[in-house]
């Protein structure tokens, strides 16, 4: 087996891209790829090492930082187990140049790198000396593919606002693109402007694959009013699943395998898209020394680029819903205290009426324990409930005669107090001509049912 481990000052060999961008690795910024998704057991790490090798097959200086978890998932897709990982670094256990693995092609590969985190608790001294061999590592590179945690967890979040694109895997299964859009979501709330690029895998052709990432397009359009990028797909494939379970990636085959040969497409279309993107003049190394450096003094950054966690400003607001819920709590007679706190929330709320507002509100009303009221209460607060939907509705009188009466609704009444007795009432249209005009009529029997 070859030599997993080696020192990264070794002479490599030089790129067949040499020219351009690729002839200046060592003294600019590679080209920055965060690869991420909204839910596991999409695939996400199969198309990140696939696409790795298949950028290192064609004379691409790649690295693939493996920051899905602390188990070095792609390192294990490839038969290898390492000894170390990027946490350890950060532990001072050993130097960043003993974690670099090798894999075919020339790819290399950083195992744990979501450890990098960890320079955050790190004294400024140690966390330089990190952070500056990393900046070292990363410009020997043309490219750097990130392989991030999946989901909504911190560290993937910050891997992806580090690098300069990202690529965010789906798959036709409906809870992949609800989970897709609830990152894409959260990543806008935290101050993320680049356009997210979409690949859809296990599809099974090309108008399926469109198809997928228009639904999660016009949600984007519809809902956060931003586009998306479709880079392309990954076909579903009975070979792709046998190289998972013997540990060899369909990129080691045969460049004339269908298999294979998608990847090289994909790697076509992601050089097309970096080819539109300014390039960054910081990588992940500066990236992350500016986190640890807020982390330390608390700072938010103001900057739009930020993905930042808001954790800071999360506890905050956890700690002053703590003190409103012990100020309730120790005065439950208090119906003014509770008018006045509630009413202040929403009207907070109502400074930015948007989409996400309504879901907010939605969500609010629908954690209300209102199956503890008694019969009468719950009529009285779906009465309360329906006069708000007509009130929001464009159309409330139509909306209120097409909508189906619910099994709460309360029998229909004669309201004596806007129509008077109903005797009157009666006397006062059998006494009317037939011939009046219409608005002569209704303006009698307002006159005729008017305070005397």
């Amino acid at each position: 087996m070859m030599d997993q481990h080696r020192n990264v000052n070794h002479q490599r060999p030089e790129s067949k891209h040499d020219s351009g961008h690729r002839s200046r690795a060592g003294t600019r910024q590679p080209r920055i790829l965060a690869i991420s998704s909204g839910k596991g057991g999409v695939g996400k790490t199969s198309i990140s090492l696939n696409l790795a090798l298949t950028l290192a097959r064609d004379g691409y200086r790649v690295l693939l930082l493996d920051g899905d978890t602390d188990l070095a998932n792609v390192s294990i897709m490839l038969g290898q187990y390492p000894e170390r990982n990027l946490a350890q670094v950060v532990a001072g256990e050993c130097e960043l140049a003993d974690v670099i693995m090798s894999a075919p092609h020339g790819l290399d590969i950083v195992p744990g790198a979501s450890g990098v985190q960890g320079c955050m608790d790190l004294g400024n001294a140690d966390s330089m000396v990190l952070l500056k061999s990393l900046a070292q590592l990363e410009r020997q590179y043309d490219y750097v593919l990130i392989d991030t945690a999946a989901g909504l967890q911190p560290v993937g979040l910050h891997m992806i606002a580090a690098a300069a694109m990202a690529c965010i895997v789906v798959t036709p299964d409906p809870t992949s693109l609800t989970d897709a859009f609830s990152l894409i979501k959260v990543l806008q709330r935290r101050g993320y402007r680049r356009t997210p690029s979409v690949v859809v895998n296990m599809a099974r052709g090309a108008s399926q694959a469109q198809s997928v990432f228009q639904r999660l397009d016009s949600a984007a359009q519809r809902h956060l009013g931003t586009r998306l990028h479709y880079l392309g797909a990954v076909w579903r494939d009975e070979t792709i699943q046998q190289s998972i379970l013997a540990q060899r990636p369909v990129a080691l085959m045969p460049e004339s395998d269908p298999s294979c040969r998608q990847f090289h497409t994909l790697a076509d279309m992601l050089g097309v898209r970096f080819g539109q993107l300014p390039p960054r003049k910081a990588g992940i190394a500066a990236y992350w020394h500016r986190v640890s450096m807020r982390a330390r003094a608390q700072v938010p950054d103001p900057s739009p680029e930020s993905a930042s966690t808001g954790e800071d400003v999360g506890a905050t607001c956890q700690g002053l819903v703590q003190q409103l819920g012990k100020l309730l709590a120790a005065n439950p007679e208090a119906t003014m205290l509770r008018y006045e706190a509630f009413n202040a929330i929403f009207a907070l709320l109502g400074r930015t009426l948007d989409n996400d507002t309504i879901e907010i509100v939605q969500t609010g009303l629908a954690s209300l324990g209102w199956e503890s009221l008694s019969l009468p209460q719950r009529e009285h607060f779906a009465r309360h409930l329906r006069q708000l939907a007509d009130q929001v509705a464009a159309e409330p009188h139509s909306a209120a005669v097409d909508r189906a009466p619910l099994a709460s609704d309360p029998e229909p009444r004669y309201d004596r107090v806007s129509f008077g007795e109903q005797s009157s009432l009666i006397k006062a249209l059998r006494d009317q001509p037939d011939d009046i005009p219409l608005d002569e009529f209704l303006r009698r029997l307002a006159s005729d049912r008017s305070p005397r």
